[in-house]
């Protein structure tokens, strides 16, 4: 028996088909370049691609759709029609990368409602996307036995064999790797207890955001010229402040070990053949050298604070653990940029911004609090966030809203799009900081900047003190008087914003 849903997806069948046989002509009824033929992926639909809010999503390629007829004993096979995802931007995903856009799921969710979509992407993959907060509370709160995470991107390249990453890890080892990060990283403490020696490094390491110089690593003092600051110059500044945070000061030169570290990552998303001998033996020197410098590290530094806490079994991992944590502070660089950006947009959140910095210098014990500065931060996490679709899969069959699904199913959140959808979220696509400051803001289960439960970052409150850290020294003697790209301080702000293409002009206050 045909259903109304069945009947409009043959119209739109139709549509795209004549559409892509006048487009291309000779391709017309082939699949695309290393997929399968059209006929075996199954029921799709467009949808999942690029798209600035409220913008029209275009149909790339030629897809089959169908829509099953549910009957009594639905299952997830036949729950809902899949989705073929469209890139975002000109881009492809890596592989296992599933990316998603705002118009695609307000389409989703206009044919389907709240209910949970069975999705699946134009690769073959097939993600269940959880479109309601109440299914979002029941993701967060489900206990890695039910749901467990799925390999991130950073576990890949950390080690060819086995990563040391404690979200990377399983059971046990996981669970007490991860109370030692918690531990060393104090999280749920907005203050660091090593917040001194921490706000001292990014304070001198902050010169380099704003010193006059030809290039990166001939910095000279800074004069009443007009600096530009771009994603470059933000990321030498934060790795060497991040290498003395976690392994001690005398680790800051140390270019030659972020180097490694970027190319483990690199390498970690396609290690194959010889690459995987490769990133062995770049591993090796990452971890070497990171061992000199934690053999005489403080008891300030990330380090020094892991290798003192007691470890009976012989299962912790101190250096692996700082490895981890170095390429964690990758997100900084980036988050600076457009948050410093909002501002500079925002004369006036600006100028609140500018005098909390300057009350802080005098603040003594309370220094690193920083309370507007950090809801800045928060407020462009919402909008940008560094992880805009998280992924968990099944370990057991599970039963979303009457209907069942096999394990090893993938469970997606498309955080980026909770975050900012306009029906439930006031004021989604504009920069409101305030939003922040009222009470239970952070346990809001739309916004998920730091994830929530068991999964949330167990270092939020130390990358929000040193992302805060560093907008104040760059506010307290400049002002951003010229940004690219040009945002608009009333419309809607744009979906995206490359950090690469990021340029600000401080002025000598």
């Amino acid at each position: 028996m045909r259903t109304v849903q069945g009947a409009a997806l043959d119209g739109l069948r139709a549509r795209v088909r004549a559409l892509a046989a006048r487009r291309r002509p000779e391709r017309a009824g082939r699949s695309p370049r290393g997929e399968a033929p059209l006929a075996d992926r199954g029921p799709a639909v467009p949808g999942l691609g690029a798209g600035a809010p409220g913008r029209r999503t275009s149909v790339k390629e030629s897809l089959r759709y169908a829509a099953p007829a549910p009957g009594p004993e639905t299952t997830a096979r036949a729950a809902l029609a899949g989705f073929g995802v469209l890139l975002r931007g000109l881009t492809r995903p890596r592989p296992g990368e599933v990316r998603t856009s705002a118009a695609a799921l307000r389409a989703l969710r206009a044919r389907h409602g709240d209910a949970p979509a069975l999705v699946r992407t134009r690769s073959g993959r097939t993600v269940l996307v959880l479109l309601d907060p109440q299914d979002l509370r029941r993701f967060y709160a489900e206990p890695v036995s039910v749901l467990a995470a799925a390999p991130p991107d950073k576990c890949r390249g950390l080690n060819p064999e086995e990563p040391a990453d404690s979200d990377c890890s399983r059971g046990e080892l996981r669970a007490e790797r991860r109370d030692v990060s918690a531990e060393v990283l104090a999280a749920g403490r907005p203050v660091h207890p090593s917040c001194g020696p921490f706000l001292a490094a990014l304070a001198e390491e902050a010169r380099h955001l704003t010193a006059s110089a030809p290039a990166i690593g001939t910095f000279t003092a800074a004069s009443t010229a007009a600096v530009t600051l771009d994603l470059a110059r933000a990321r030498y500044a934060v790795h060497r402040a991040a290498r003395r945070i976690v392994l001690g000061d005398a680790a800051a030169a140390d270019e030659e070990l972020s180097g490694w570290l970027t190319q483990l990552r690199a390498e970690g998303r396609s290690s194959r053949g010889g690459r995987v001998r490769a990133a062995r033996s770049v591993h090796d020197k990452a971890r070497a050298r990171i061992q000199e410098y934690a053999a005489r590290a403080d008891g300030d530094t990330l380090v020094g604070r892991a290798a003192r806490h007691a470890d009976p079994t012989g299962t912790l991992d101190p250096v692996g653990q700082a490895q981890h944590w170095l390429l964690a502070m990758d997100a900084v660089p980036d988050t600076l940029l457009r948050t410093l950006l909002l501002l500079g947009a925002h004369p006036a959140e600006q100028d609140l911004a500018t005098a909390e910095a300057a009350a802080e210098a005098a603040a003594g014990a309370d220094r690193g609090q920083l309370p507007r500065l950090r809801a800045c931060v928060r407020e462009s996490l919402r909008l940008y966030p560094v992880v805009p679709d998280l992924i968990r899969v099944t370990r057991a069959e599970t039963e979303w809203r009457g209907v069942r699904y096999p394990a090893g199913t993938s469970v997606l959140v498309p955080a980026a799009f909770h975050q900012r959808d306009p029906e439930r979220v006031p004021a989604a696509h504009v920069f409101v900081p305030g939003r922040w400051k009222n009470p239970g803001a952070d346990q809001d289960i739309r916004m998920a900047p730091f994830s929530h439960g068991d999964g949330r970052c167990p270092g939020d409150q130390l990358g929000l003190m040193a992302t805060a850290a560093l907008c104040a020294e760059v506010l307290r003697g400049h002002r951003v008087t010229g940004t690219r790209p040009v945002l608009d301080p009333v419309g809607p702000l744009p979906a995206t914003l490359d950090p690469q293409g990021i340029r600000l002009r401080l002025t000598r206050r």
